[in-house]
């Protein structure tokens, strides 16, 4: 049961990644989305490196500090909806959806921190 977690985390992940293609930085979100399918695919393979993904998690949270300004922005706006699409007057459905791209990334990648540290330290005792 724990593998088919790790199996969809990689799929939705690799999917995110795919979805980036024509956004318009790419360049930034495929590395960061294929990076969490490639962190957690280490994992199943037990190849352990917990400092890889602590290092990618605190390029999220560098990404969150940098857009929260724009998040609390967007609160203090009454929250106007993202999902629809984005308009020139609307910048802000673009920097939310990517504040919370940096959050989900950023969640996933320390998960995998834990994870990567703990089985290393497991591994390690044997």
């Amino acid at each position: 049961m724990k593998n088919l977690w790790h199996i969809l985390t990689i799929i939705i992940f690799a999917l995110f990644a795919y979805w980036q293609l024509n956004d318009p930085d790419p360049f930034l979100w495929i590395p960061i989305y294929l990076g969490v399918s490639i962190i957690v695919l280490l994992f199943i393979m037990k190849i352990y490196l917990p400092y890889l993904p602590l290092i990618c998690a605190l390029g999220c949270l560098v990404g969150l500090l940098l857009l929260s300004p724009e998040f609390v922005k967007w609160i203090g706006e009454g929250m106007p909806t993202i999902t629809g699409q984005m308009k020139a007057e609307s910048p802000h459905v673009e920097l939310v959806r990517e504040f919370l791209g940096y959050a989900i990334a950023g969640s996933v990648y320390y998960s995998y921190f834990r994870l990567h540290k703990r089985a290393s330290l497991m591994a390690r005792k044997r």
